[in-house]
């Protein structure tokens, strides 16, 4: 069974910048295309940005411009550089594949505010 470890989130002032780092215990960032997703408190958990495997990344229009996504396929890690933070960017962040097929981990709460 996959397990994916989120990390790097925090409290962050808005216009601050973030790096999340998800880890997976097996070779799968090769394989599938991965995405990062956020909760918000009483929302759905939203897809904000998708990597395919050759590259391709698409992004949620609300973190466009702001977020990145990268991957290590050596080091079973992907990641998402946020910059700009806004209090409405405030969620636990999650990583699976896109779709999502795994396990959800625990994901990384980041909170923007001031």
């Amino acid at each position: 069974q996959v397990q994916l470890v989120e990390s790097g989130g925090g409290l962050v002032q808005p216009g601050g910048s973030l790096r999340l780092s998800c880890a997976a215990t097996s070779s799968i960032f090769s394989i599938y295309a991965m995405g990062w997703y956020r909760q918000a408190p009483g929302k759905q958990r939203d897809l904000v940005a998708r990597l395919s495997t050759v590259g391709g990344e698409v992004y949620a229009d609300s973190v466009k411009g702001r977020f990145t996504i990268s991957r290590d396929n050596a080091k079973n890690t992907v990641y998402l550089q946020m910059n700009s933070l806004k209090p409405e960017d405030t969620a636990v962040y999650y990583c699976n594949t896109a779709p999502a097929w795994y396990m959800w981990g625990q994901g990384t709460q980041v909170t923007v505010s001031s």
